[in-house]
C-alpha cells in the first residue's frame, strides 16, 4: 500500500491522471475527416481508422507540411477562428555573417511532424486543448529590409488583432523589431520584452542598415528619457523612430556572452538601463531564480510581455544550425525550463529566430526550435493563459 501511495507522488503519474480526464474529441474528428476525405483503406488493412490517402497526423513522414500538421489557414481573414497561429517569416537579409535562416520556417514545420502534441511531462494534450493553425508565410521582400519590416508588422498586427496568439518563426533577428511593432501599438500600457540570446542586438545600425544586431535599439527608441540623437535621421527610407510603450527598463536580455559582444549595442544597453543577464549570471543564480528576476523586471508596470528566443542562445554543440554560433550557451534542458517558467505568467506573442538549416545536423536545431514553441504553448495552456482546457476536462 505504501508503494502505491508513493507512486502517485510522481509528476508523471499526476499528469497521467489529468490527461485521462481530457476528451479525445479532436482525435475522433481527425479520424473521421481522414476517412471521409482520404477514402477507406484497402480491405487487407485491419485497422479501419487508417485511410487510403494520408489526411491526418499519421504517418509522421507523410502529408503536407504545416506546423504540427495543424490546419492551414489559407484564407487569412479567418485566422481569428483559432486561438494560436504559427506564421513563418522566411527572411535573412538582415544577417551579418551566415545566411540561411530564410529556410528556418520550413525546417521547423518539417520536424514538427514527429510530435503529436501529447506530453506526459507537461500534462497537456495540445490538439484537444488548443485551436492551432498554420497561417503560412508572410510575403517578404529579400532585397529590401524596410519594405519587409512593413509587411511583417502589418501581418503580425492582423493576426494579433484577430485574437490569435502569434507564434512567429524566422528568419533572422532583425525581425524582432517589426514583430513587436505589429503587437505593441494594440496594447494599452507598456510591453516588456524577454530576449534570450548570446548577443545583445541593441546597436542602432549595422552596415548602414537595421540588421539582426539592431532590433532592441529600435523597439525601445521612442520612449520618454531616451536620447533619440541617432543615425536614423540620415536615412530617408526609414520612416519610423521606434515604439513609445516598450521602455528599455522592461527589456531583459538573457544568456548574453562569448566573444562577439557588439560594443555599440552594449553601450546602448548600459545607457538606456536595460537588464543584461549573462550566461554566468544564469549559471550562478540557477535557471529558476534567473527567470524570476527576468519576469520581475519585464512585468514591472507592464501590461504584457513578449518573448524573443534566438536559437543561438543554445550551445552550438546542440544547435549548430544558426548564423552566428557562440559556444558556452544554454543546454537544451536549461533553455526549455527557462521558457516554461517565463510562459507561466502569459505572453502577448513569441518569436523563435535564427534557425539556419544549411548548417544544421540531423535537424537538431530545428527540433529544438520546435520544442521551444511547444513548451511555451503547453505551459500557457496548463496555466490557462491560452486555449480552452476547462472545456475539455471531464
Amino acid at each position: 500500500m505504501a508503494q502505491d501511495e508513493d507512486k502517485f507522488e510522481f509528476r508523471g503519474n499526476r499528469n497521467l491522471d489529468r490527461l485521462s480526464r481530457i476528451t479525445s474529441k479532436k482525435q475522433r474528428e481527425e479520424i473521421s475527416r481522414s476517412l471521409e476525405l482520404g477514402l477507406q483503406a484497402a480491405d487487407s488493412i485491419n485497422d479501419r481508422t487508417i485511410s487510403l490517402f494520408s489526411r491526418g497526423h499519421q504517418p509522421a513522414f507523410a502529408g503536407i507540411n504545416t506546423f504540427m500538421k495543424a490546419p492551414y489557414c489559407e484564407d487569412i481573414r479567418n485566422v481569428g477562428n483559432f486561438e494560436a497561429a504559427f506564421v513563418g517569416v522566411p527572411f535573412d537579409t538582415g544577417t551579418t555573417y551566415r545566411p540561411g535562416a530564410r529556410f528556418g520556417p520550413q525546417a521547423v514545420r518539417r520536424i514538427s511532424a514527429v510530435y503529436d502534441g501529447y506530453s506526459v511531462d507537461g500534462g497537456v494534450d495540445l490538439p484537444e486543448e488548443l485551436e492551432l493553425c498554420d497561417a503560412g508565410d508572410i510575403f517578404v521582400i529579400p532585397g529590401n529590409i524596410e519594405k519587409t519590416f512593413d509587411q511583417v508588422s502589418k501581418a503580425i498586427s492582423h493576426i494579433f488583432c484577430s485574437g490569435a496568439f502569434p507564434i512567429i518563426c524566422g528568419g533572422d533577428h532583425s525581425l524582432g523589431y517589426p514583430n513587436v511593432r505589429g503587437i505593441a501599438p494594440h496594447i494599452e500600457g507598456n510591453v516588456g520584452i524577454i530576449h534570450i540570446d548570446r548577443h545583445i542586438d541593441m546597436q542602432d545600425m549595422d552596415m548602414d542598415e537595421r540588421m539582426h544586431t539592431t532590433p532592441w535599439f529600435w523597439t525601445t527608441n521612442d520612449h520618454e528619457g531616451v536620447d533619440r540623437n541617432t543615425s536614423h535621421h540620415n536615412h530617408s527610407h526609414m520612416h519610423d523612430v521606434g515604439l513609445s510603450n516598450c521602455p528599455p527598463k522592461n527589456l531583459v536580455q538573457m544568456g548574453i556572452g562569448g566573444w562577439y559582444g557588439s560594443r555599440p549595442g552594449s553601450s546602448v544597453a548600459r545607457e538606456r538601463g536595460s537588464s543584461v543577464l549573462t550566461m554566468t549570471d544564469i549559471e550562478q543564480l540557477g535557471v529558476a531564480k534567473a527567470a524570476e528576476r527576468a519576469l520581475d523586471l519585464a512585468w514591472k508596470n507592464a501590461k504584457a510581455v513578449y518573448l524573443s528566443f534566438d536559437i543561438d542562445s543554445i550551445d552550438p554543440g546542440f544547435a549548430p544550425g544558426t548564423g552566428t554560433p557562440e559556444p558556452g550557451g544554454l543546454m537544451p534542458r536549461e533553455a526549455l525550463e527557462l521558457v516554461r517558467l517565463i510562459a507561466r505568467e502569459g505572453l502577448c506573442g513569441m518569436e523563435v529566430v535564427e534557425v539556419s538549416p544549411p548548417y544544421d545536423v540531423n535537424d537538431n536545431t530545428a527540433q529544438l526550435a520546435c520544442r521551444v514553441i511547444l513548451d511555451v504553448l503547453g505551459t500557457m495552456v496548463v496555466e490557462r493563459r491560452l486555449g480552452h482546457r476547462d472545456q475539455v476536462l471531464t
